[in-house]
């Protein structure tokens, strides 16, 4: 993958964790231990719906080697968790409404005495009938999941006369897109190590995305104070949102303080897919129309998400795909509802795009479609319905100025795989199928409106003699340390060696929000600026007492402070060590504010946003259905680009998850049960499925005034492929696919008609070229 080159030109440097990961010498939190440490394992229910009658766990208690077996009647406190809303049990009580739902956890000597155990509790329930689906679990007699029914939540939007704008409408189109179960298939699963200390605290080890928020809800669960909790929650061996909610946290940490000894719990692959979140799968209807010259008239969605048993975030991910239904387009007639539904399926919340991969497939798809209707080039529909620089947001909310949908609008208009001819046959395989197809997307960051979104950081010369920074936030693969060493330096004008980062503890660190929605990079950058000149300041005015020098003429450097000469040389005037040990008092700055978010009181909201668009290449064999993008060009508005590799590194990873939500990627259930139970059965992308040739065009140009600095681009590289494929699919084939992954036997029906078709262009050709 190539990246066009930045206007800042940072070094393309080795990131700091690097080289202990790829050499394995990095330890995760799941590979810690400590002595006389005991094992913890939870005993899941196995069933989709049923009353909880009795949970017998004398003979497993007898087992040699059984230290502890809790269940619900061990908890202290709050007996549930979730971040929005805590309405998944810690333990089952009375309802078990999934199959990974915790009835007891056990702790052991050893894993294996842990495992035997499980087998020896005995559980007695009674079964109910299964909501496998959105149909059954919204049918009038359908038993309800929770007090207030099986509907989490309801997000309804509109602005104009859309059945009016429908009669106006020179074309139409209606479709029903759904989209798959996917699973964030991270290398390390869930869990870590749990250690009550001797003062009375805990600490926990545990990978998370909100050590603050994690702390808050252990707090809760085990009616103990905040202060008496510590979390340390990086390195992180991948999340992509999955482990942004509770997992092991409240099981381990019961444990520790029961037993009075550390407890490591680590999930297997397979009780990860159980109990692990999922993204919501969707069922979409759009019904979009345009006038006779391609501007878009009116526009009408249904969302219906699937939540499965609990809450987590599943109402706040339903509010951002109903915005992002919108996309980047000036629609004057629009209406949405979206529901997200309670089901007895496994657990759907966070993960990357938040919703926004689920309705840009379907929005680019009916675009596309409408482009069919009038014939005309699909990119040029897009053009003339493009938001302009101070256009209202999706739902009319005041955002900052964004023309960045225009920006990468021409970037793929420029790109070769755009400007090359249209080949649909190969050249050697007549059962080969080319096609080339599209996709543009705008994407939200941050929390939204209506959502606490704090942010801060705190600097300081520490005693070695380091600049010193430390934020609440994690390093889970995404390259956090990387890119924060590379703004430290560009600030500071300082070597690696005077820097000491601190992130991901509790105790250590201050309250910078969530590791998520794409905020982390630009929090970090909004802290710094906030933060550089005053730290300065006090540390020049310190050199200033000690030398006498002119505080204007002072500088940060490698190893020290130093002036300016007259002759544009710099000397070397005091190294931080000895400044430090000068200091009477340390050296330090803090800043706490909040994520920039629109006034207008728009629930889910968005303020900045940042742009994508792709092209992509595909061949289809029509022997298989099987389908391969053999290209993809990339344009990315998302404004400064901090960290090159880490920026290659982001879309790289975001397109290539992209291609497993497209393709081959699917968590199947039935009747509440997962039938993909591990990953021989479930398809990642390989090396092997990435494209010969990607390149991303970063775009780095922001609106004139825009000082919000640069946006994150975690997630914005994984919403606009998969519309992008489906048209080259169509482009290909000639078929229309609306349920993701894309299956062989949907590209092959009524396949002998594709085949001898392909067959035919192919002898066509042959007869033409040699007379």
């Amino acid at each position: 993958m190539r990246l066009n080159k930045p206007t800042k030109q940072y070094p393309w440097k080795i990131r700091p964790d690097g080289k202990a990961k790829v050499s394995g010498e990095l330890h995760y939190l799941t590979d810690m231990t400590r002595e006389n440490m005991l094992y913890g394992k939870v005993l899941r229910s196995g069933v989709a719906h049923a009353k909880l009658v009795d949970v017998k766990t004398g003979e497993a208690e007898k087992l040699p080697g059984v230290k502890a077996i809790l269940t619900h009647k061990d908890v202290p406190g709050l007996n549930g968790f979730g971040i929005a809303e805590p309405n998944q049990p810690v333990f089952c009580d009375r309802l078990i409404r999934y199959e990974g739902d915790a009835i007891a956890v056990v702790a052991a000597e050893t894993l294996e005495i842990a495992e035997e155990a499980l087998a020896l509790i005995h559980v007695a329930y009674n079964e109910l009938p299964i909501l496998d689906s959105l149909e059954k679990a919204l049918e009038p007699d359908a038993p309800s999941l929770h007090k207030e029914g099986n509907i989490l939540h309801e997000r309804d939007y509109k602005r104009g006369n859309v059945e009016g704008a429908f009669d106006r409408c020179a074309h139409t189109v209606e479709e029903t897109y759904e989209t798959p179960r996917q699973m964030h298939v991270y290398m390390e699963t869930e869990g870590g190590l749990f250690i009550p200390e001797k003062n009375g605290r805990l600490t926990v080890y545990a990978p998370t995305q909100h050590g603050y928020k994690d702390r808050m809800q252990l707090a809760r669960i085990l009616n103990m104070s905040v202060d008496h909790i510590r979390v340390v929650s990086s390195p992180i061996g991948g999340s992509f949102g999955g482990k942004d909610e509770l997992n092991v946290q409240p099981y381990g940490a019961l444990l520790a303080l029961r037993c009075g000894r550390p407890i490591k719990m680590h999930y297997s692959r397979m009780e990860s897919v159980i109990a692990g979140l999922k993204r919501h799968p969707m069922k979409i209807t759009m019904k979009t129309g345009i006038d006779h010259e391609g501007k878009l008239l009116a526009h009408r969605v249904s969302i219906m998400s699937d939540t499965g048993a609990y809450a987590t975030l599943g109402g706040p991910v339903l509010n951002f795909a109903v915005e992002h239904s919108v996309g980047g387009y000036v629609i004057p007639n629009v209406e949405i509802s979206g529901k997200a539904v309670y089901t007895n399926n496994g657990v759907s919340g966070e993960f990357r795009g938040f919703g926004g991969n689920q309705v840009t497939f379907a929005l680019e798809g009916q675009l596309d479609r409408l482009a069919e209707k009038i014939a005309l080039d699909p990119w040029e529909l897009r053009r003339r319905n493009l938001r302009e620089l101070h256009d209202p947001g999706p739902l009319g909310q005041q955002i900052a100025p964004n023309d960045g949908p225009l920006h990468v609008w021409k970037s793929i208009k420029e790109s070769p795989l755009y400007q090359s001819e249209k080949e649909t046959l190969s050249d050697n395989l007549p059962w080969m199928r080319r096609g080339k197809g599209m996709a543009l997307a705008m994407h939200g960051s941050g929390l939204g409106y209506g959502i606490p979104d704090p942010a801060g950081g705190k600097i300081r010369l520490n005693d070695e003699g380091k600049i010193e920074v430390a934020f609440g936030h994690e390093e889970f693969g995404q390259g956090l340390l990387s890119t924060l060493e590379l703004m430290l330096l560009d600030h500071f004008n300082c070597d690696t060696d005077d820097l000491h980062i601190m992130i991901g503890d509790t105790d250590n660190v201050p309250e910078s929000g969530s590791s998520t929605a794409s905020r982390t990079t630009n929090m970090v950058w909004q802290a710094l600026q906030n933060m550089k000149k005053p730290f300065l300041t006090e540390l020049f005015s310190k050199v200033h007492e000690l030398t006498g020098e002119d505080r204007s003429q002072l500088m940060t450097g490698k190893k020290g402070v130093w002036k300016r000469e007259r002759d544009k040389s710099h000397r070397f005037l005091m190294g931080y060590k000895e400044l430090a040990g000068a200091c009477a008092d340390p050296i330090v700055c803090s800043t706490e504010f909040h994520y920039p978010v629109t006034p207008d009181p728009v629930l889910g909201g968005h303020f900045l946003y940042s742009s994508t668009a792709v092209i992509v290449e595909v061949e289809v064999n029509m022997l298989t259905g099987r389908v391969r993008v053999t290209r993809a060009d990339h344009a990315v508005a998302a404004g400064e680009v901090v960290n090159p590799l880490g920026y290659l590194g982001q879309i790289e990873g975001g397109s290539i998850m992209a291609l497993g939500f497209t393709m081959t990627e699917d968590a199947i259930m039935c009747n509440g049960q997962y039938k993909t139970r591990n990953l021989d059965t479930y398809l990642v992308p390989t090396i092997l499925d990435v494209p010969d040739i990607q390149n991303v065009d970063a775009i780095e140009e922001l609106p004139e005034g825009d000082t919000f600095g640069p946006r994150g681009v975690g997630e914005v590289g994984s919403v606009a492929l998969a519309p992008a494929i489906v048209s080259a699919v169509k482009q290909a084939t000639g078929k229309w696919i609306t349920k993701l992954p894309i299956s062989p036997e949907e590209i092959l029906d009524g396949g002998e008609g594709f085949l001898s078709h392909c067959f035919k262009d192919s002898l066509a050709r042959e007869r033409k070229e040699t007379g």
